[in-house]
């Protein structure tokens, strides 16, 4: 089993913030306390994968990041056909 991170971590908030803006779209947030075992801060690492299969990512930064996946969305409203 492999991560797919970049080693970048995200908050929530940012995640929230770059997808408005790449969607152009008001995305509903309710924010609430932290729940018991909530860790502070989960980065995912890519190092095995990179070792083992040579595998990096496409792209680095949450905008490119959310924009292809939006892209995408936008072209395939209802996913792969069947």
């Amino acid at each position: 089993m492999y991560n797919l991170g970049n080693e970048r971590g995200y908050s929530v908030r940012e995640v929230i913030e770059v997808a408005r803006r790449v969607t152009g779209r008001n995305i509903p947030v309710k924010e609430g306390d932290r729940r018991s075992g909530d860790p502070a801060v989960l980065v995912a690492s890519s190092r095995r994968i990179r070792k083992e299969l040579g595998w990096r990512p496409c792209y680095g930064d949450l905008e490119t990041i959310i924009g292809t996946a939006w892209e995408w969305y936008r072209l395939h409203p209802e996913g792969y056909e069947n």
